[in-house]
């Protein structure tokens, strides 16, 4: 065999290797750059239909069209609740558009009447017309949380029933539950409407100063009004 030739063989095998090793990064660089752009489809939004702060008959179909999103609460909560109101208020004022809303679900019906309702969402300062606080049949308010998988205590408990997750729900404009990705890009499934002693979200407070989840949710609710 000729020197050229042998050359030609050496350089293939390197180059080879390099060209294969050079997409092996591209393709992985293209799979994160997927993950960070998109929002995975948890399930579809299960049916609801409740009754707001206004007396208005409010139902997932009425939804339609708008990126929203879910959290159970209750007005008379003295923990969580008062921080998870004050997070989606500083959500409404970021994203301040029309096609955006909150639905706040009362774990508390017999209290939280529309009346009552209504007291809260000023007492808290809404201003959009788009948020919701629903009240209803608890056990209706039972299966809508189970059937979301977010956590509500049993009403027949007496020491759960006023117990709730602090995790939010986000929905589309088709009516489907979407989330992020986590950094080992794994669907987070829902946000968290606490606040945080650490910057990274690990150690809750109700007093901690850091909230990473409100600015993940402001970045994906504007993703989805695009």
């Amino acid at each position: 065999m000729s020197r050229s030739k042998k050359g030609n063989n050496t350089r293939s095998r390197v180059i080879i290797p390099v060209v294969i090793i050079a997409l092996l990064f591209l393709g992985i660089g293209i799979g994160m750059g997927y993950f960070k752009k998109n929002l995975y489809t948890v399930m579809k939004v299960p049916d609801f239909e409740l009754t707001d702060q206004n007396n208005k008959k409010i139902t997932n179909k009425d939804m339609l069209g708008k990126v929203y999103l879910v959290e159970f609460f209750f007005s008379r909560c003295p923990t969580i609740c008062p921080v998870m109101n004050t997070n989606m208020r500083a959500i409404e004022n970021r994203i301040n558009n029309p096609d955006f809303g909150i639905i706040s679900i009362s774990i508390d019906p017999e209290n939280d009447t529309p009346e009552l309702l209504k007291e809260h969402a000023r007492k808290i300062g809404v201003k959009s017309p788009n948020w919701h606080f629903l009240t209803g049949n608890r056990d209706d308010i039972g299966k809508i949380a189970d059937q979301f998988n977010i956590y509500v205590g049993d009403k027949e408990d007496e020491s759960e029933s006023l117990n709730h997750s602090g995790m939010i729900a986000l929905v589309d404009q088709e009516g489907n539950v979407r989330c992020r990705y986590n950094q080992d890009n794994i669907p987070v499934l829902y946000y968290s409407g606490l606040n945080y002693e650490d910057a990274k979200g690990k150690i809750p407070k109700l007093t901690g100063k850091y909230h990473p989840d409100r600015e993940l949710l402001i970045e994906d609710i504007k993703k989805l009004l695009k």
